[in-house]
């Protein structure tokens, strides 16, 4: 791959601390940096970008090649993390740093940044205006390091700041699916329902895909939510699918279990909180020393052949 096949999208959507976690280790993103842009002062400081006198909007710069992440896709990111009916700021952070954009850096991506826009006020997703703007691009200027990559560095005051700023609980309010009980109890077979809702176990080696030789992706089997991939799985000797890292950090959540008497770290999906299974440190050393043993029955595998046909075309790099 080429620099000159990558391509750079600028988002404001308010604290860029917010705006790094949702495009960070999607297949085709190269990197996401935060910063400032918008206004005309050279090279300013956090301290001084938040006096909101500089013209600057705290904002991402993503680098992606688009033969594999689309800006399309991008763009539709981009509207699930923000308030985008919201004129003044964004969340408990007002002002004009923290109004939300699209910069746009070529004549295409302005017209799919206007048509997305258009396209969703239109979908009545929203009873107020989307008044997000949709500029030229200026120069970028990144953040402090502090700032960089936040969510990893200072992962439980960004998860604690992110649901005190009222983001997280907007974004499930108004883009996350409603998986309630009793509808699951209808989808999901009795042992997809007792894993990923009654944090159940299945049997070792009585499983769909511990033993799996295909090649492709698994998703979650409530959302759909892509979760690991055959590129990453091996056998681990214990009966269950296992694997040495998901497909993306951000999408899973990872809490203490003491039940049964042990201490193990479980692991769940982020969007619809499926019990998966457990990550232990005795995987391959080689690969890092993970080891996510997961459930058969909360996952779909999704061969890599049908991948487009699924709206997941841009994992098919990861088979390339």
């Amino acid at each position: 791959m080429t620099k000159q096949s990558l391509e750079k999208a600028i988002f404001a959507g308010g604290c860029f601390w917010c705006m790094v976690e949702p495009f960070d280790e999607q297949p085709g993103i190269e990197q996401v940096v935060s910063g400032y842009t918008g206004g005309d002062k050279p090279n300013p400081t956090y301290e001084e970008v938040c006096t909101n006198t500089t013209g600057h909007r705290e904002a991402v710069e993503i680098t992606f090649n688009p033969a594999v992440f689309s800006y399309q896709k991008l763009l539709e990111i981009f509207w699930q993390q923000i308030d985008p009916t919201d004129p003044g700021g964004q969340f408990h952070d007002r002002g004009e740093s923290y109004k939300t954009a699209i910069f746009y850096t070529n004549d295409q991506q302005k017209k799919l940044a206007e048509q997305s826009k258009q396209e969703l006020g239109k979908s009545g997703k929203f009873d107020k205006p989307i008044v997000t703007d949709i500029l030229p691009e200026k120069p970028f200027y990144p953040a402090e390091d502090q700032h960089q990559g936040y969510y990893k560095k200072q992962n439980f005051h960004y998860q604690m700041y992110k649901k005190g700023s009222g983001r997280a609980d907007f974004i499930k309010r108004n883009w996350g699916d409603n998986f309630s009980k009793e509808v699951l109890k209808e989808r999901l077979t009795p042992i997809q329902y007792h894993v990923t809702q009654e944090n159940g176990t299945e049997r070792p080696f009585d499983n769909e895909y511990w033993n799996n030789r295909g090649e492709g992706i698994y998703v979650d089997i409530v959302s759909g939510e892509p979760l690991f991939s055959t590129t990453d799985q091996y056998d681990a000797g214990c009966g269950w699918p296992s694997f040495t890292k998901p497909l993306s950090r951000n999408r899973l959540a990872e809490n203490l279990d003491t039940s049964h008497g042990m201490r193990r770290i479980e692991v769940r999906s982020d969007e619809a909180d499926s019990h998966l299974g457990h990550v232990f440190d005795d995987g391959p050393v080689e690969e890092g020393g993970m080891r996510y043993c997961i459930n058969s029955a909360a996952l779909r595998f999704i061969p890599k052949q049908k991948l487009k046909e699924e709206g997941l075309e841009e994992y098919l790099a990861l088979f390339e």
